[in-house]
């Protein structure tokens, strides 16, 4: 397969726009992202329309990443080359994590906590307290480390005086247009002792007996999922042409990917493509397929190779310990 992005179709254009139309894959129903203290995200427009957040921006973000990850949690062996930063975490937890899985991407506290990698990057940043920002090698040295979060975001609140905020430059939601409620419940049942009078001798939380409970559902005429590139922010990061290149044709595969595996965002939220996804910006451009996108992905690694750490991955090794019992600091990092 070959890589088929026509990338003289995006010269001059400041944002590449995608929509698709979703449907539940079985029946009319399905269960919406909720908030804590808020629920539904229910909204109006100026005519009245009732409208509903089906996934919001960061939630999207989240989903997105995981095209690039495989089942251990490691980046899949097409996309070998790719550079991120692996935290093996020692102490009174042994695990690893990396840049790619945290939410803060480089900024996590596991990452950024040790002390070679802080003062690598910040090297290679031209990052000091109380001189001006130069954007062009911060983003140079985040595509260095991790030319993920050049897409996602990273704010990196954890390096020095934290001025380092770089906003997503590929951003999602899915929204829903003429929406109903649809109210329905049912009960957590105990099949030993629907009173809940019986307990476990070590265990005597309130979990025990029958519990009714109710759900709020949701219809809608329309389901929509919108993908905005900003294509303006990538071209000010001064970047190389092959490492513009390679973020666009990242972003369009990670779109591509939630499309065809992403789109089950829920037990209860099964969704999949009804119509699209269509190019609305910039005119002419169309959307190659997911198999396409990846040798395009593919080729600008290799075409990028310089650009990225040697080895692409950068390992760190960070010590942690556990909170103690009724702080309310959680784990991090010493």
């Amino acid at each position: 397969m070959t890589c088929e992005i026509d990338f003289a179709k995006l010269k001059g254009a400041k944002r590449l726009l995608i929509e698709a139309q979703l449907r539940p894959i079985q029946g009319e129903r399905f269960q919406t992202t909720g908030f804590a203290d808020l629920g539904a995200a229910t909204y109006q427009l100026p005519d009245g329309t009732r409208m509903l957040l089906v996934e919001s921006a960061q939630s999207m973000a989240n989903r997105m990443e995981q095209a690039l990850m495989g089942p251990d949690n490691k980046l899949i062996p097409e996309l070998e080359g790719l550079p991120y930063v692996a935290a093996k975490l020692e102490g009174d937890m042994d695990t690893v994590t990396n840049s790619l899985l945290e939410a803060h991407r480089l900024n996590s506290p596991y990452i950024i906590s040790d002390k070679d990698f802080k003062e690598a990057f910040s090297e290679k940043a031209g990052y000091q307290r109380y001189l001006p920002l130069d954007w062009r090698k911060i983003a140079a040295a985040v595509l260095h480390y991790d030319a993920n979060a050049l897409l996602h975001g990273v704010f990196m609140a954890n390096l020095e005086d934290g001025r380092i905020k770089m906003p997503r430059a590929l951003s999602a939601f899915i929204e829903a247009r003429n929406t109903r409620e649809v109210f329905t419940g049912g009960v957590k049942n105990n099949s030993i002792d629907p009173t809940g009078k019986m307990r476990a001798v070590d265990y005597d939380k309130d979990v025990y007996g029958n519990v009714p409970y109710q759900r709020v559902e949701f219809t809608a005429g329309e389901i929509t999922a919108y993908f905005n590139l900003d294509l303006g922010q990538l071209r000010g990061f001064g970047l190389s042409d092959e490492a513009v290149e390679l973020l666009i044709a990242l972003a369009l595969y990670k779109i591509a990917w939630f499309l065809d595996e992403g789109t089950r965002l829920r037990t209860a939220c099964d969704l999949a493509v009804h119509e699209g996804p269509t190019v609305k910006e910039p005119s002419g451009f169309v959307l190659p397929e997911r198999e396409s996108l990846l040798a395009c992905v593919q080729d600008r690694i290799k075409a990028c190779k310089k650009l990225f750490a040697d080895p692409p991955v950068t390992e760190v090794t960070t010590k942690v310990k556990l909170a103690k019992k009724g702080s309310d600091q959680t784990a991090e990092a010493e």
